[in-house]
Parts: structure tokens; C-alpha cells; sequence
């Protein structure tokens, strides 16, 4: 006995110092099973690597979900399906899988406000971490101004490398920054060097047509909707606004519950 104790005394250090933390925590648990079941020293060791394997993956996972920044409660499980229409619905599985993103291919939805193009690719984006991919979420008037920041103090290549490490960049709300000419610049140079390289995925209450609003320039305009719609996934999410509907649902909710304290 002591020396079996001494042999996994050791080799608890020889795991820790090859930082195998799951291994650690489970691999007296898991030899005392392979005795019992008869498993050969190669299944013991699937057994141990497999679960090893697994758990640095879930921690990949959560790592990645906090550097995506995405809102929280935006996800799949919260979506409401019923309401999108039924293009997109049929188009969801397909998003989720994640092929478009390995083929550096855009989404974009457009909508009025309130037709949850937010919820709906932060869902996506939310599914894309889970199957491995990289993703980051940022508003479009903070991605900008952050971009100008950096082109200010002379780091702007530095700035676009780090957000190129990221497979997928959600911009969300893209109709509402209104920009001067060197906002729109940099702008525009992030959506150029992504292109054909990396996914962007894009949510506008405003059709192309109205993209002027935006770049100003009509020939900036005309080469950043090139970029941007080539190799690209439109979702058109129509109908009545899902906000107004939920509100208007809580406030007749509100109305016909009894107050505190009152009978009937």
C-alpha cells in the first residue's frame, strides 16, 4: 500500500507539472474503475486523456465567450423563433454551423428597430464560440471611436491585429454612428482589411440604399457595400417590432394583475 500511495503521490506531481489539472483531480477515481472493470493500461489512458481533452475544450469555450463581449441573455435558448421570419428560421441551422465564417463570407441583417437583429446574430455568435470559433461583439459607434483612438496615437495597424485575431466581428447597429470623414475612414479601412480574410457580421436599420448616411463620400460608399455585401449572408427581418410586441404584452400583464394587498 505505501508504495502504490507513494507511486500516485507522484505521479499527481508529474501531472500537475504537465498541467493535466483534469487528470489531477480524477485519475485515482478513474484507476480504481479501470481495476474493477478490467480496462487495459491504453483504455485507462484514453480514458483519462479523452476527459483531459474535453475539459480544456469547455475552458477553451469560456474563455472565448468572455472575450466575445457579447450582451448577455442574447442567446439561442432566449430567441424567440416564432417571430423571425420564415427565410431566416431556415437559414438559422445553416449559421450556426459555422461554414460561412470558414469561408470568410458576411452577415448582415437589416431591419427597423426592434426586430431583433441583435438578439438574433448574437445568437449566431454565441453558437459559433461553442463549436470553436472565435468571436467579439462590439457597437459600432465604440468600435469606431476605438479605431480612431488608435489612429490618433499612431497604432492603428496594431489595433486591426488584434481584433483580426477573432474569426467573426459582430458591428452592431451600424445605421446609427453618424461620422465625420476620418471616422468614416477608419471604418472603412477595418471593413477592407477584413475582406475575403475574416467574417464580419452585421446588423443595420438601414438599406443600402441609405449607406451614404453613413460614408458620406458616394464612391467610399459604393466600395465599402462592395466589400461588405460580396461573399455575403442577408437576412431581412420584417414585420412588427418584438420590443413594442413584449411591451405591450408586460404593461396588460401589469394591468390585470391585482395589486399587494388587495383581495379578488
Amino acid at each position: 500500500m505505501t508504495r502504490k500511495r507513494n507511486v500516485r503521490e507522484s505521479l499527481a506531481v508529474l501531472l500537475r507539472a504537465l498541467k493535466l489539472p483534469t487528470m489531477v483531480g480524477m485519475y485515482v477515481e478513474a484507476a480504481e474503475l479501470a481495476e474493477n472493470k478490467g480496462w487495459s493500461v491504453e483504455e485507462y489512458l484514453h480514458h483519462l486523456a479523452s476527459h483531459e481533452l474535453e475539459a480544456r475544450k469547455q475552458r477553451r469555450i469560456e474563455r472565448n465567450l468572455k472575450r466575445a463581449n457579447l450582451p448577455e441573455g442574447k442567446s439561442l435558448a432566449t430567441l424567440k423563433l416564432s417571430k423571425l421570419p420564415a427565410k431566416v428560421r431556415r437559414q438559422l441551422p445553416m449559421l450556426r454551423e459555422g461554414a460561412f465564417v470558414e469561408r470568410a463570407e458576411n452577415v448582415l441583417a437589416f431591419g427597423l428597430p426592434g426586430r431583433g437583429k441583435t438578439h438574433l446574430l448574437c445568437a449566431i455568435a454565441h453558437e459559433l464560440v461553442q463549436r470553436g470559433f472565435t468571436a467579439y461583439f462590439a457597437p459600432a459607434y465604440q468600435l469606431v471611436q476605438h479605431l480612431l483612438v488608435a489612429k490618433r496615437e499612431l497604432v492603428l495597424e496594431q489595433a486591426l491585429r488584434r481584433l483580426d485575431r477573432y474569426d467573426v466581428v459582430l458591428v452592431d447597429d451600424i445605421g446609427y454612428i453618424q461620422q465625420d470623414r476620418e471616422e468614416m475612414e477608419v471604418l472603412f479601412t477595418f471593413l477592407s482589411q477584413r475582406y475575403e480574410r475574416r467574417s464580419v457580421m452585421i446588423t443595420s436599420n438601414l438599406v443600402f440604399s441609405q449607406w451614404d448616411r453613413i460614408f458620406k463620400d458616394p464612391m467610399t460608399t459604393a466600395a465599402a457595400i462592395d466589400r461588405v455585401v460580396h461573399h455575403s449572408i442577408i437576412l431581412e427581418l420584417t414585420g412588427q417590432s418584438i420590443r413594442n410586441e413584449e411591451a405591450t404584452q408586460n404593461n396588460k400583464a401589469r394591468a390585470t394583475t391585482p395589486a399587494a394587498g388587495k383581495e379578488g
